[in-house]
């Protein structure tokens, strides 16, 4: 596993796995049809950080880091994480939400806000939870998940003091 960068040229293999993640959906509030043009502009969008995750040189999964808020909440960070499906459950999610803690607090942020986590995506709530993020808040009934319906979603917050660089 290596976790580096993203380079502009590695949106052709991240491509393929933002569709394939958000076509279940159950974790993101992306239509299934979302562009190629939108899906580059949330991954190298103006003021972006974007990280991917290697196994054998092959891209398996992404996260990025931005600001939370302009200006006066700009202290705060927000981040997003995929996974290819076929890597899910092996510990990629794990290694790059502890690579963003870290680069999070190189970069002079304070805290990591998740601003919209799905209530039933049970593995990525556990994995932020053991890596110290509480659920902060709860908004009802907020995603309309292709197989339940709507469900909540959970604001999750961490500060990064106790981070080692």
């Amino acid at each position: 596993m290596r976790i580096r960068r993203a380079k502009e040229e590695d949106f052709k293999e991240i491509w393929p796995i933002f569709k394939e993640v958000i076509s279940k959906g159950d974790s993101y509030v992306f239509n299934p049809d979302t562009s190629m043009e939108d899906a580059y502009y949330y991954w190298f969008g103006e003021g972006i950080k974007t990280y991917v995750i290697e196994e054998d040189d092959k891209i398996v999964g992404m996260y990025k880091l931005i600001a939370n808020q302009p200006d006066l909440g700009s202290h705060v960070a927000n981040a997003s994480f995929m996974v290819s499906l076929s890597h899910q459950g092996k510990g990629f999610g794990r290694k790059m939400g502890i690579n963003c803690l870290k680069e999070a607090k190189k970069a002079g942020f304070k805290a990591i806000q998740f601003n919209f986590v799905v209530s039933t995506n049970t593995g990525a709530i556990k994995l932020w939870k053991d890596l110290g993020f509480e659920i902060v808040g709860t908004l009802p009934k907020a995603f309309n998940h292709m197989e339940l319906g709507l469900v909540d979603a959970y604001v999750m917050y961490r500060f990064l003091d106790d981070i080692q660089l």
